[in-house]
């Protein structure tokens, strides 16, 4: 059987955002990233659930959810396993923009910003930045 993929969810309670869409999230940024690949197998529920203190109908709505938009695909007696990928450039490719991010998020932290006004600043950068791409 197929390891795992090297991913461990966490689930932050204090979010707002329910504890499925944070795996369903998470796992879309390990996609993006290029931390998971198709052929790849997730860890499975039992696993989730030790690990982050969940239901096990939680972790089984997410990839449901996932397994809807065509990333994974359940096996019966196997687990689940990545079929698609998300993202641009390949995550080789972005080795140059993440040092300048890392550098900028130094930068930012130097400078006093705690995590969330980080997050909250790049977010509305961004979100500006992409203004014109949105469709519907």
């Amino acid at each position: 059987m197929a390891e795992p993929a090297a991913i461990e969810y966490r689930i932050d309670r204090r979010s707002g955002v329910a504890t499925y869409l944070q795996i369903v999230q998470q796992t879309k940024q390990a996609l993006r990233l290029g931390l998971l690949e198709p052929g790849d197998r997730l860890p499975a529920a039992r696993e989730v659930v030790e690990a982050t203190a969940i239901n096990p109908n939680t972790v089984l709505k997410a990839y449901r959810e996932l397994e809807r938009e065509g990333l994974v695909e359940g096996r019966r007696g196997l687990g689940t396993f990545v079929t698609g990928t998300l993202g641009g450039a390949a995550a080789s490719d972005d080795g140059a923009l993440r040092a300048e991010l890392a550098d900028w998020a130094r930068r930012a932290r130097a400078a006093g910003l705690e995590k969330d006004d980080v997050s909250a600043l790049f977010t509305a950068v961004l979100d500006r930045t992409f203004e014109g791409d949105r469709t519907g």
